[in-house]
Protein backbone atom coordinates (compact mmCIF):
# COMPACT_ATOMS: atom_id res chain seq x y z
CA UNK A 1 0.00 0.00 0.00
CA UNK A 2 1.02 3.79 -0.85
CA UNK A 3 0.28 7.02 0.54
CA UNK A 4 -0.99 9.31 -2.35
CA UNK A 5 -2.37 13.17 -1.97
CA UNK A 6 -5.55 14.93 -4.21
CA UNK A 7 -5.79 18.67 -3.13
CA UNK A 8 -8.63 20.49 -4.06
CA UNK A 9 -10.64 23.75 -3.30
CA UNK A 10 -14.25 25.01 -2.53
CA UNK A 11 -15.21 28.11 -2.43
CA UNK A 12 -19.15 29.58 -2.07
CA UNK A 13 -18.74 31.01 -5.54
CA UNK A 14 -18.73 27.38 -7.16
CA UNK A 15 -22.41 27.01 -6.40
CA UNK A 16 -24.13 24.55 -8.63
CA UNK A 17 -27.55 24.91 -7.47
CA UNK A 18 -29.42 24.52 -4.33
CA UNK A 19 -29.66 20.76 -2.43
CA UNK A 20 -33.09 19.23 -3.54
CA UNK A 21 -34.79 17.49 -0.67
CA UNK A 22 -36.34 15.15 -3.23
CA UNK A 23 -32.89 13.57 -4.09
CA UNK A 24 -33.01 11.46 -0.91
CA UNK A 25 -36.08 9.52 -2.21
CA UNK A 26 -36.78 5.73 -2.88
CA UNK A 27 -39.02 3.42 -3.86
CA UNK A 28 -41.95 1.42 -3.21
CA UNK A 29 -42.76 -1.46 -5.72
CA UNK A 30 -45.35 -4.31 -5.35
CA UNK A 31 -42.19 -6.33 -5.95
CA UNK A 32 -41.22 -10.04 -3.73
CA UNK A 33 -41.42 -8.36 0.23
CA UNK A 34 -40.98 -4.73 -0.58
CA UNK A 35 -44.89 -4.34 0.93
CA UNK A 36 -45.92 -7.68 2.20
CA UNK A 37 -43.97 -8.41 5.16
CA UNK A 38 -41.49 -5.49 4.34
CA UNK A 39 -43.55 -2.13 5.43
CA UNK A 40 -46.82 -4.25 5.85
CA UNK A 41 -46.80 -7.39 8.22
CA UNK A 42 -50.36 -6.90 10.35
CA UNK A 43 -48.67 -10.12 12.22
CA UNK A 44 -45.52 -7.70 13.64
CA UNK A 45 -45.49 -6.94 16.99
CA UNK A 46 -45.30 -3.41 15.98
CA UNK A 47 -47.85 -3.59 13.57
CA UNK A 48 -50.70 -0.30 13.75
CA UNK A 49 -54.13 -0.60 13.47
CA UNK A 50 -53.64 0.07 9.06
CA UNK A 51 -51.08 -3.51 9.70
CA UNK A 52 -47.99 -1.23 8.83
CA UNK A 53 -44.84 -2.53 10.63
CA UNK A 54 -43.81 0.77 13.16
CA UNK A 55 -39.97 -0.27 13.00
CA UNK A 56 -39.52 0.47 9.23
CA UNK A 57 -41.49 3.40 9.97
CA UNK A 58 -38.86 4.71 12.17
CA UNK A 59 -36.15 3.13 10.12
CA UNK A 60 -37.45 5.31 7.08
CA UNK A 61 -37.49 8.42 8.89
CA UNK A 62 -34.19 7.89 10.02
CA UNK A 63 -32.34 7.21 6.67
CA UNK A 64 -33.91 9.96 5.85
CA UNK A 65 -36.18 9.33 2.67
CA UNK A 66 -37.78 12.23 1.52
CA UNK A 67 -40.22 11.02 -1.33
CA UNK A 68 -41.43 7.66 -2.09
CA UNK A 69 -42.22 6.33 -5.78
CA UNK A 70 -45.63 3.82 -6.16
CA UNK A 71 -46.99 1.18 -7.08
CA UNK A 72 -43.56 0.46 -9.35
CA UNK A 73 -41.73 -0.24 -11.58
CA UNK A 74 -42.29 -3.26 -13.64
CA UNK A 75 -45.39 -3.94 -11.49
CA UNK A 76 -47.44 -0.44 -12.86
CA UNK A 77 -47.84 -1.66 -16.14
CA UNK A 78 -50.32 -4.43 -15.62
CA UNK A 79 -51.89 -2.57 -12.15
CA UNK A 80 -55.56 -1.98 -12.14
CA UNK A 81 -55.70 0.40 -9.47
CA UNK A 82 -59.19 0.32 -8.50
CA UNK A 83 -58.50 -3.63 -6.95
CA UNK A 84 -56.63 -1.86 -4.35
CA UNK A 85 -59.49 0.29 -3.06
CA UNK A 86 -62.73 -0.48 -0.80
CA UNK A 87 -63.42 -3.05 1.38
CA UNK A 88 -60.05 -5.54 1.56
CA UNK A 89 -62.01 -8.37 1.92
CA UNK A 90 -63.95 -7.85 -2.06
CA UNK A 91 -60.54 -6.91 -3.06
CA UNK A 92 -59.53 -9.47 -6.44
CA UNK A 93 -56.42 -11.43 -6.21
CA UNK A 94 -54.69 -10.90 -9.68
CA UNK A 95 -51.54 -12.17 -11.33
CA UNK A 96 -48.77 -10.29 -11.49
CA UNK A 97 -46.70 -10.82 -14.68
CA UNK A 98 -43.90 -8.66 -13.98
CA UNK A 99 -42.48 -10.59 -11.42
CA UNK A 100 -44.65 -13.87 -11.71
CA UNK A 101 -46.50 -13.49 -8.75
CA UNK A 102 -50.06 -13.08 -7.10
CA UNK A 103 -51.24 -9.63 -6.04
CA UNK A 104 -53.73 -9.92 -3.11
CA UNK A 105 -54.28 -6.29 -3.54
CA UNK A 106 -54.41 -5.93 0.79
CA UNK A 107 -52.66 -2.76 -0.14
CA UNK A 108 -53.52 -0.35 -2.44
CA UNK A 109 -53.56 3.80 -2.86
CA UNK A 110 -55.48 4.67 0.19
CA UNK A 111 -53.47 2.31 2.33
CA UNK A 112 -49.87 3.21 0.55
CA UNK A 113 -51.24 6.90 1.77
CA UNK A 114 -51.60 6.64 4.90
CA UNK A 115 -48.17 5.17 5.28
CA UNK A 116 -46.69 7.89 3.29
CA UNK A 117 -48.15 10.48 6.04
CA UNK A 118 -46.92 7.82 8.88
CA UNK A 119 -43.19 7.74 7.24
CA UNK A 120 -43.65 11.85 6.64
CA UNK A 121 -42.62 11.11 2.77
CA UNK A 122 -43.79 12.53 -0.46
CA UNK A 123 -45.67 10.03 -2.88
CA UNK A 124 -44.43 9.61 -6.16
CA UNK A 125 -47.52 8.06 -8.02
CA UNK A 126 -46.96 6.31 -11.24
CA UNK A 127 -49.97 5.47 -13.47
CA UNK A 128 -50.08 2.57 -15.70
CA UNK A 129 -49.48 3.33 -19.71
CA UNK A 130 -48.56 -0.47 -20.48
CA UNK A 131 -52.29 -1.99 -20.29
CA UNK A 132 -53.75 0.79 -19.63
CA UNK A 133 -54.41 4.68 -20.75
CA UNK A 134 -55.79 8.03 -20.99
CA UNK A 135 -58.42 7.42 -19.00
CA UNK A 136 -57.39 5.45 -15.97
CA UNK A 137 -55.00 7.90 -15.50
CA UNK A 138 -57.40 10.53 -15.21
CA UNK A 139 -59.28 8.14 -13.14
CA UNK A 140 -56.52 7.57 -10.78
CA UNK A 141 -55.78 11.32 -10.18
CA UNK A 142 -59.55 12.29 -10.08
CA UNK A 143 -59.90 9.98 -7.25
CA UNK A 144 -56.86 10.86 -5.12
CA UNK A 145 -56.95 15.00 -5.92
CA UNK A 146 -60.62 16.37 -6.80
CA UNK A 147 -61.93 17.27 -3.54
CA UNK A 148 -65.27 16.09 -3.51
CA UNK A 149 -68.54 15.81 -5.76
CA UNK A 150 -67.29 13.12 -8.67
CA UNK A 151 -68.26 9.64 -8.39
CA UNK A 152 -64.39 8.75 -8.04
CA UNK A 153 -63.58 11.92 -5.22
CA UNK A 154 -66.97 10.40 -3.58
CA UNK A 155 -65.73 6.99 -3.79
CA UNK A 156 -62.52 7.76 -1.76
CA UNK A 157 -64.30 10.04 0.47
CA UNK A 158 -66.02 6.96 1.41
CA UNK A 159 -63.09 4.79 1.72
CA UNK A 160 -62.09 6.88 4.38
CA UNK A 161 -60.16 10.18 2.76
CA UNK A 162 -62.24 13.23 3.56
CA UNK A 163 -59.66 15.45 2.09
CA UNK A 164 -57.92 14.99 -1.26
CA UNK A 165 -54.54 13.26 -1.09
CA UNK A 166 -52.82 16.48 -3.44
CA UNK A 167 -50.04 14.07 -5.16
CA UNK A 168 -47.95 16.14 -6.79
CA UNK A 169 -45.54 14.31 -8.57
CA UNK A 170 -46.78 11.18 -11.36
CA UNK A 171 -44.68 9.05 -13.20
CA UNK A 172 -46.19 8.44 -16.84
CA UNK A 173 -46.11 4.82 -16.75
CA UNK A 174 -42.25 2.83 -15.87
CA UNK A 175 -39.63 1.92 -18.26
CA UNK A 176 -41.10 1.57 -21.60
CA UNK A 177 -38.44 1.20 -23.60
CA UNK A 178 -37.88 -2.18 -22.36
CA UNK A 179 -39.21 -5.01 -24.12
CA UNK A 180 -39.43 -7.03 -20.79
CA UNK A 181 -42.34 -4.53 -20.00
CA UNK A 182 -45.56 -5.46 -20.12
CA UNK A 183 -47.44 -2.90 -22.72
CA UNK A 184 -43.85 -1.83 -24.35
CA UNK A 185 -43.77 0.35 -27.04
CA UNK A 186 -41.88 2.14 -29.77
CA UNK A 187 -40.43 6.23 -28.78
CA UNK A 188 -43.00 7.07 -31.07
CA UNK A 189 -45.80 5.40 -29.68
CA UNK A 190 -44.92 6.12 -26.37
CA UNK A 191 -43.87 9.50 -26.28
CA UNK A 192 -47.30 10.49 -28.31
CA UNK A 193 -49.43 8.13 -25.67
CA UNK A 194 -47.62 9.89 -22.78
CA UNK A 195 -47.82 13.31 -24.35
CA UNK A 196 -52.51 12.87 -24.54
CA UNK A 197 -52.66 11.46 -20.73
CA UNK A 198 -49.86 14.29 -19.72
CA UNK A 199 -52.35 17.09 -21.66
CA UNK A 200 -55.71 15.32 -19.70
CA UNK A 201 -54.00 15.19 -16.40
CA UNK A 202 -53.29 19.13 -16.91
CA UNK A 203 -56.91 19.85 -17.98
CA UNK A 204 -57.63 18.90 -14.02
CA UNK A 205 -54.79 20.03 -12.62
CA UNK A 206 -52.22 22.39 -14.74
CA UNK A 207 -49.79 22.44 -11.85
CA UNK A 208 -48.96 18.75 -11.68
CA UNK A 209 -45.35 17.65 -11.50
CA UNK A 210 -44.94 14.79 -14.57
CA UNK A 211 -42.33 12.47 -15.50
CA UNK A 212 -42.13 10.96 -18.78
CA UNK A 213 -39.79 7.80 -19.28
CA UNK A 214 -36.62 8.27 -20.21
CA UNK A 215 -33.83 5.03 -20.98
CA UNK A 216 -34.14 2.20 -18.74
CA UNK A 217 -29.98 2.22 -18.64
CA UNK A 218 -27.61 4.29 -20.60
CA UNK A 219 -26.65 0.51 -22.13
CA UNK A 220 -30.08 -0.09 -24.02
CA UNK A 221 -29.60 0.56 -27.81
CA UNK A 222 -32.35 3.17 -27.78
CA UNK A 223 -30.57 5.10 -25.59
CA UNK A 224 -30.62 9.12 -26.67
CA UNK A 225 -32.42 8.33 -29.46
CA UNK A 226 -35.42 7.31 -26.98
CA UNK A 227 -35.35 10.80 -25.02
CA UNK A 228 -35.10 12.60 -28.52
CA UNK A 229 -38.07 11.25 -29.97
CA UNK A 230 -39.92 11.04 -26.82
CA UNK A 231 -39.62 14.79 -25.70
CA UNK A 232 -39.99 15.67 -29.70
CA UNK A 233 -43.78 14.03 -29.20
CA UNK A 234 -44.38 15.56 -24.88
CA UNK A 235 -41.65 18.51 -24.34
CA UNK A 236 -44.80 20.88 -23.97
CA UNK A 237 -46.61 18.84 -21.37
CA UNK A 238 -43.68 17.15 -18.87
CA UNK A 239 -41.34 18.48 -16.40
CA UNK A 240 -39.05 15.78 -16.29
CA UNK A 241 -37.79 12.95 -17.68
CA UNK A 242 -36.80 9.69 -16.04
CA UNK A 243 -33.79 7.62 -15.97
CA UNK A 244 -32.75 4.14 -14.19
CA UNK A 245 -29.65 3.01 -13.60
CA UNK A 246 -28.06 -0.25 -11.57
CA UNK A 247 -24.55 -1.41 -10.88
CA UNK A 248 -22.74 -4.17 -9.61
CA UNK A 249 -19.26 -5.71 -9.42
CA UNK A 250 -18.69 -8.02 -11.88
CA UNK A 251 -15.97 -10.59 -12.19
CA UNK A 252 -14.28 -9.58 -9.52
CA UNK A 253 -13.14 -5.87 -11.17
CA UNK A 254 -14.01 -3.89 -8.03
CA UNK A 255 -11.98 -0.97 -9.52
CA UNK A 256 -14.18 -0.75 -12.43
CA UNK A 257 -17.29 -0.79 -9.96
CA UNK A 258 -16.37 1.46 -7.61
CA UNK A 259 -15.94 4.01 -10.76
CA UNK A 260 -19.38 3.20 -11.26
CA UNK A 261 -20.41 7.18 -10.83
CA UNK A 262 -18.58 7.74 -14.33
CA UNK A 263 -21.34 6.12 -15.86
CA UNK A 264 -23.85 7.94 -13.93
CA UNK A 265 -22.43 11.45 -15.08
CA UNK A 266 -22.08 9.88 -18.79
CA UNK A 267 -25.99 9.42 -18.43
CA UNK A 268 -26.90 12.60 -16.60
CA UNK A 269 -24.86 14.75 -19.28
CA UNK A 270 -26.48 12.84 -21.96
CA UNK A 271 -29.71 13.11 -21.21
CA UNK A 272 -29.06 16.83 -20.29
CA UNK A 273 -27.42 17.60 -23.76
CA UNK A 274 -30.52 15.45 -25.49
CA UNK A 275 -33.14 17.33 -23.61
CA UNK A 276 -31.53 20.28 -24.18
CA UNK A 277 -31.09 19.91 -28.05
CA UNK A 278 -35.15 19.41 -28.50
CA UNK A 279 -35.40 22.97 -26.46
CA UNK A 280 -33.52 24.72 -29.11
CA UNK A 281 -35.26 22.62 -32.04
CA UNK A 282 -39.02 23.85 -30.65
CA UNK A 283 -37.51 26.91 -29.11
CA UNK A 284 -39.33 26.31 -25.98
CA UNK A 285 -38.74 28.50 -22.80
CA UNK A 286 -38.14 26.13 -19.69
CA UNK A 287 -35.53 23.13 -19.55
CA UNK A 288 -36.12 19.27 -19.06
CA UNK A 289 -35.32 18.49 -15.47
CA UNK A 290 -34.43 14.29 -14.82
CA UNK A 291 -36.04 12.00 -12.54
CA UNK A 292 -32.94 9.59 -11.52
CA UNK A 293 -36.16 7.25 -10.07
CA UNK A 294 -34.05 3.83 -9.63
CA UNK A 295 -30.85 3.76 -8.75
CA UNK A 296 -28.70 1.50 -6.58
CA UNK A 297 -26.73 -1.62 -6.80
CA UNK A 298 -28.32 -4.46 -7.67
CA UNK A 299 -26.52 -8.13 -8.54
CA UNK A 300 -29.49 -8.81 -10.77
CA UNK A 301 -27.83 -12.24 -11.83
CA UNK A 302 -28.05 -13.69 -8.23
CA UNK A 303 -30.41 -16.83 -7.63
CA UNK A 304 -32.54 -14.41 -5.85
CA UNK A 305 -33.17 -12.24 -8.38
CA UNK A 306 -35.40 -14.93 -10.56
CA UNK A 307 -39.01 -14.56 -10.55
CA UNK A 308 -40.84 -17.82 -9.75
CA UNK A 309 -41.96 -19.62 -13.45
CA UNK A 310 -44.75 -22.20 -14.34
CA UNK A 311 -47.77 -22.79 -12.19
CA UNK A 312 -46.12 -21.39 -9.31
CA UNK A 313 -47.60 -17.77 -8.56
CA UNK A 314 -46.61 -17.33 -4.83
CA UNK A 315 -47.68 -13.89 -3.08
CA UNK A 316 -44.56 -12.02 -1.75
CA UNK A 317 -41.81 -14.49 -2.38
CA UNK A 318 -38.23 -13.49 -1.87
CA UNK A 319 -37.18 -11.52 -5.06
CA UNK A 320 -33.51 -9.30 -5.20
CA UNK A 321 -33.05 -9.80 -1.78
CA UNK A 322 -29.30 -8.78 -2.31
CA UNK A 323 -27.16 -8.62 0.79
CA UNK A 324 -24.62 -5.47 0.82
CA UNK A 325 -20.62 -5.19 1.91
CA UNK A 326 -19.06 -2.44 2.02
CA UNK A 327 -17.84 -1.88 -0.94
CA UNK A 328 -21.64 -1.61 -2.40
CA UNK A 329 -22.06 1.00 0.29
CA UNK A 330 -19.28 2.78 -0.59
CA UNK A 331 -20.60 2.93 -4.52
CA UNK A 332 -23.88 3.91 -2.89
CA UNK A 333 -22.21 7.01 -1.16
CA UNK A 334 -20.65 7.68 -4.51
CA UNK A 335 -23.67 7.57 -6.84
CA UNK A 336 -25.28 9.96 -4.21
CA UNK A 337 -22.47 12.33 -4.76
CA UNK A 338 -22.21 12.37 -8.51
CA UNK A 339 -26.43 13.42 -7.80
CA UNK A 340 -25.74 16.11 -5.99
CA UNK A 341 -23.38 17.58 -8.68
CA UNK A 342 -25.65 17.61 -11.10
CA UNK A 343 -28.34 19.38 -9.26
CA UNK A 344 -28.95 21.90 -11.66
CA UNK A 345 -30.84 19.11 -13.76
CA UNK A 346 -31.48 16.35 -11.46
CA UNK A 347 -34.66 17.44 -9.73
CA UNK A 348 -35.89 14.17 -7.99
CA UNK A 349 -34.18 10.94 -7.40
CA UNK A 350 -35.11 7.37 -5.76
CA UNK A 351 -33.08 4.47 -4.49
CA UNK A 352 -34.70 1.70 -5.62
CA UNK A 353 -35.68 0.30 -3.29
CA UNK A 354 -36.73 0.95 0.28
CA UNK A 355 -37.40 -2.27 2.01
CA UNK A 356 -36.07 -6.17 1.48
CA UNK A 357 -35.69 -5.67 -2.30
CA UNK A 358 -32.18 -4.50 -2.94
CA UNK A 359 -33.02 -2.40 0.01
CA UNK A 360 -31.04 -0.63 2.87
CA UNK A 361 -33.31 -1.73 5.13
CA UNK A 362 -33.97 -5.26 5.90
CA UNK A 363 -37.11 -7.73 7.39
CA UNK A 364 -37.76 -10.75 8.82
CA UNK A 365 -40.99 -11.63 8.77
CA UNK A 366 -43.03 -10.92 11.74
CA UNK A 367 -39.09 -10.57 13.27
CA UNK A 368 -36.28 -7.92 13.28
CA UNK A 369 -35.84 -5.29 10.99
CA UNK A 370 -32.07 -4.33 10.44
CA UNK A 371 -29.88 -1.65 8.75
CA UNK A 372 -27.68 -2.99 5.54
CA UNK A 373 -24.15 -1.06 5.05
CA UNK A 374 -25.65 1.00 2.15
CA UNK A 375 -27.98 2.57 5.05
CA UNK A 376 -25.22 4.71 6.63
CA UNK A 377 -23.84 6.66 3.41
CA UNK A 378 -27.54 7.51 2.31
CA UNK A 379 -28.83 8.24 5.42
CA UNK A 380 -25.88 10.82 6.56
CA UNK A 381 -25.96 12.93 3.14
CA UNK A 382 -29.85 13.08 3.61
CA UNK A 383 -29.61 14.78 6.93
CA UNK A 384 -26.20 17.17 6.07
CA UNK A 385 -26.47 17.86 2.64
CA UNK A 386 -28.25 21.15 2.63
CA UNK A 387 -28.40 24.80 1.58
CA UNK A 388 -25.97 24.65 -1.92
CA UNK A 389 -24.20 22.68 -3.35
CA UNK A 390 -20.57 23.33 -4.51
CA UNK A 391 -18.44 22.18 -7.45
CA UNK A 392 -14.92 21.44 -6.56
CA UNK A 393 -12.25 22.97 -8.07
CA UNK A 394 -9.11 19.65 -8.23
CA UNK A 395 -5.21 21.10 -8.00
CA UNK A 396 -4.06 17.65 -7.86
CA UNK A 397 -5.75 14.48 -8.31
CA UNK A 398 -4.87 11.17 -8.65
CA UNK A 399 -6.18 8.69 -11.45
CA UNK A 400 -6.08 4.74 -11.68
CA UNK A 401 -6.32 2.14 -15.25
CA UNK A 402 -10.14 0.38 -14.77
CA UNK A 403 -11.13 -1.96 -17.49
CA UNK A 404 -14.51 -0.50 -17.81
CA UNK A 405 -14.07 3.56 -17.39
CA UNK A 406 -10.12 3.52 -18.47
CA UNK A 407 -8.20 6.04 -16.37
CA UNK A 408 -10.31 7.69 -13.83
CA UNK A 409 -10.44 9.22 -10.67
CA UNK A 410 -9.10 7.43 -7.45
CA UNK A 411 -11.43 10.47 -5.44
CA UNK A 412 -14.63 11.67 -5.76
CA UNK A 413 -16.12 14.49 -3.84
CA UNK A 414 -18.60 17.23 -3.78
CA UNK A 415 -19.64 19.41 -0.48
CA UNK A 416 -22.66 21.36 0.13
CA UNK A 417 -22.86 25.11 2.14
CA UNK A 418 -25.33 25.92 4.20
CA UNK A 419 -25.00 29.76 4.63
CA UNK A 420 -27.64 30.16 7.42
CA UNK A 421 -26.53 26.73 9.15
CA UNK A 422 -22.64 28.12 8.68
CA UNK A 423 -21.40 24.46 7.56
CA UNK A 424 -19.88 23.25 4.94
CA UNK A 425 -19.99 19.33 4.69
CA UNK A 426 -17.88 16.97 2.53
CA UNK A 427 -19.02 14.35 0.95
CA UNK A 428 -15.59 12.00 -0.33
CA UNK A 429 -14.86 8.23 -1.69
CA UNK A 430 -11.57 7.03 -1.75
CA UNK A 431 -12.13 4.33 -4.77
CA UNK A 432 -8.69 2.92 -4.65
CA UNK A 433 -8.54 -0.72 -3.84
CA UNK A 434 -5.19 -0.88 -2.30
CA UNK A 435 -4.21 3.15 -1.36
CA UNK A 436 -5.23 5.48 0.75
CA UNK A 437 -5.25 8.70 0.06
CA UNK A 438 -4.47 11.82 2.33
CA UNK A 439 -7.07 14.65 1.57
CA UNK A 440 -6.36 18.67 1.28
CA UNK A 441 -9.31 20.62 1.19
CA UNK A 442 -8.75 24.56 1.24
CA UNK A 443 -11.48 26.34 2.60
CA UNK A 444 -9.82 29.59 3.25
CA UNK A 445 -12.54 31.38 0.48
CA UNK A 446 -15.16 30.37 3.76
CA UNK A 447 -13.08 32.21 6.52
CA UNK A 448 -12.16 30.89 10.31
CA UNK A 449 -13.35 27.50 10.08
CA UNK A 450 -13.37 24.14 12.38
CA UNK A 451 -14.33 20.27 11.79
CA UNK A 452 -17.20 19.52 13.95
CA UNK A 453 -17.81 16.16 12.51
CA UNK A 454 -15.70 13.70 10.62
CA UNK A 455 -17.06 10.22 10.00
CA UNK A 456 -15.43 7.27 7.18
CA UNK A 457 -17.32 3.86 6.37
CA UNK A 458 -14.41 1.53 5.17
CA UNK A 459 -12.84 -2.05 6.57
CA UNK A 460 -10.08 -4.20 5.53
CA UNK A 461 -12.77 -6.69 4.87
CA UNK A 462 -14.79 -4.39 1.99
CA UNK A 463 -16.35 -7.64 1.32
CA UNK A 464 -18.09 -7.78 4.66
CA UNK A 465 -22.17 -8.09 5.03
CA UNK A 466 -24.23 -6.58 7.65
CA UNK A 467 -26.71 -9.60 9.11
CA UNK A 468 -29.54 -9.20 11.31
CA UNK A 469 -27.71 -10.58 14.49
CA UNK A 470 -24.90 -7.78 13.57
CA UNK A 471 -25.46 -4.85 11.66
CA UNK A 472 -23.57 -2.37 13.72
CA UNK A 473 -19.69 -3.95 13.36
CA UNK A 474 -19.17 -1.65 10.27
CA UNK A 475 -20.58 1.77 10.69
CA UNK A 476 -19.47 5.06 9.95
CA UNK A 477 -16.50 5.69 12.71
CA UNK A 478 -14.91 9.38 13.58
CA UNK A 479 -12.47 9.67 10.46
CA UNK A 480 -8.60 12.12 11.85
CA UNK A 481 -8.54 15.03 10.27
CA UNK A 482 -7.20 18.58 11.26
CA UNK A 483 -8.16 22.06 10.08
CA UNK A 484 -5.09 23.99 9.98
CA UNK A 485 -5.05 27.78 8.25
CA UNK A 486 -8.84 27.06 6.45
CA UNK A 487 -7.25 23.71 5.27
CA UNK A 488 -8.97 20.66 6.47
CA UNK A 489 -6.96 17.35 6.12
CA UNK A 490 -7.30 13.55 6.42
CA UNK A 491 -6.39 10.51 5.51
CA UNK A 492 -8.60 8.46 3.53
CA UNK A 493 -8.62 4.47 3.86
CA UNK A 494 -8.49 2.41 0.45
CA UNK A 495 -12.59 1.52 -0.83
CA UNK A 496 -14.06 4.36 1.40
CA UNK A 497 -16.79 6.52 1.94
CA UNK A 498 -16.32 9.54 4.24
CA UNK A 499 -17.74 13.25 5.46
CA UNK A 500 -16.26 15.61 6.77
CA UNK A 501 -18.75 18.86 8.65
CA UNK A 502 -16.89 21.97 9.23
CA UNK A 503 -18.13 25.12 11.29
CA UNK A 504 -17.21 28.02 8.96
CA UNK A 505 -18.26 31.85 8.28
CA UNK A 506 -17.49 33.82 4.71
CA UNK A 507 -16.06 36.93 5.25
CA UNK A 508 -17.91 39.99 4.84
Amino acid sequence: MTDRTASLTFDPAFTVGPVRRRTFGSFVEHLGRCVYTGIHDPAHPSADADGFRADVVELAKELGVTTVRYPGGNFVSGYRWEDGIGPVGERPRRLDLAWHSTEPNTVGVDEFMRWAAKAQVEPMMAVNLGTRGIQEAVDLLEYCNVRGGTRLSDLRRTNGAAEPYDIRMWCLGNEMDGTWQTGHKTPYEYGRLAAETARAMRMVDPTLELVACGSSSSTMPTFGEWERVVLAEAYEQVDMISAHAYYFEEAGDLASFLASPVDMDHFIDSVVATADAVRVVKRAPKRIAISFDEWNVWYGQNPESRPPSGDDWPVAPSLLEDRYNVADAVVVGGLLISLLRHTDRVHSASLAQLVNVIAPIMTEPGGRAWKQTTFHPFSLTSRHASGHVLRPAFRTLPTHETARFGDAPILDAVATFDEDAGEVAIFVVNRSTTDAIHFDVDLRAFGGSRVIEAVTLSNPDHRWVATPDDDSTVRPRPLASECVDGAVRAQLAPVSWSMLRVSCRVEG
